[in-house]
């Protein structure tokens, strides 16, 4: 990137903005959150690999989903707690464009894998019948690779437009990652097809998966209501319920940072929505979705037994 004859190989990441005698607290919170998802979600995915009562579509993309939540904290969390402790700002032009990459790919990632789980637990409760056919080997394989597709172009094709940019003198990012808007706003060209294709793929990226997962919620609503049980639609509400929640936390926290109007933006609150879905809503995901499920929670105890005999002899 060129200013003049000046080229800009770096910028300075100002991080959370806390006094000096909080870092530590701030450094030791986030480490272990981080530590609490990579191991839930670690665990999840070691359980539905090595019990086969859970090779089943819900569990598949459950399994993606848990990837994808892995490699998602890892993009941002490791970085921040890095300069935590060192004090150092710098991050290079190249690693903020690869963060960038991995960060939007991952994002996008979690709403179709969101959208996939929904589509499962809606097949599952008002087309029960269907459940083989609609959600057979080789459809579960397609509901996991076209996202990867797709959201590999839309990641790339934000990177490509943001390399036509160049930036000004101030190259002080007023975050804890490198995030697009944040970049843009350091810019001295005109940003205007940068902010029309965030509006349009962006927005297509989020809206569609989340218009189908509001679809399939609300049919199976539809579709409890008419339980007669109330101990049964106590139970179907209970398990939509957690799903809903961490849909709801993730999505709730991305429109707050990428669709509110420009007069309302805030450093600061972008910093705490930022927070919300990288740290906090992956380590909850998992409670929401699995460890509350019987069959998890029994595999997870298998898996664990077999660790411990393991080690023991």
């Amino acid at each position: 990137m060129h200013q003049g004859n000046q080229t800009i190989s770096e910028f300075f990441l100002l991080g959370l903005t806390v006094v000096s005698e909080q870092q530590q607290h701030i450094f030791m919170l986030f480490l272990c959150m981080y530590l609490v998802t990579i191991v839930e979600n670690l665990l999840i995915i070691l359980a539905i690999i090595n019990d086969a009562h859970l090779h089943s579509p819900m569990y598949f993309f459950l399994g993606n989903l848990s990837f994808t939540d892995i490699c998602f904290t890892t993009t941002t969390i490791p970085k921040m707690l890095a300069d935590i402790q060192s004090q150092s700002l710098i991050i290079s032009f190249a690693g903020c464009l690869t963060q960038m990459y991995f960060f939007m790919l991952l994002v996008d990632l979690d709403n179709f894998f969101l959208a996939a789980m929904a589509y499962d637990l809606n097949i599952t409760i008002c087309h029960p019948l269907h459940y083989a056919a609609l959600l057979s080997p080789k459809g579960c394989v397609l509901l996991v690779v076209t996202p990867w597709v797709v959201s590999n172009l839309v990641s790339v094709l934000y990177l490509s437009l943001l390399g036509l940019l160049n930036f000004c003198d101030q190259r002080e990012i007023p975050h804890f990652f490198c995030d697009l808007e944040t970049m843009l706003r350091l810019a001295c060209l005109d940003t205007q097809i940068n902010d029309l294709t965030i509006l349009v793929i962006g927005g297509s990226v989020i809206f569609i998966p989340f218009t189908f997962i509001f679809v399939s919620y609300s049919l199976i609503g539809c579709t409890v209501l008419r339980i007669p049980s109330a101990k049964g639609k106590w139970k179907t509400f209970s398990t939509c319920g957690s799903h809903f929640l961490a849909v709801a936390l993730f999505y709730g926290s991305i429109v707050g940072v990428y669709f509110p109007p420009s007069s309302a933006y805030s450093a600061e609150r972008d910093k705490v929505a930022a927070i919300m879905y990288t740290v906090v809503t992956p380590m909850m995901k998992p409670f929401r979705y699995s460890l509350r499920n019987k069959d998890m929670k029994g595999a997870l105890r298998r898996l664990l037994i077999r660790e411990i005999y393991f080690w023991r002899w």
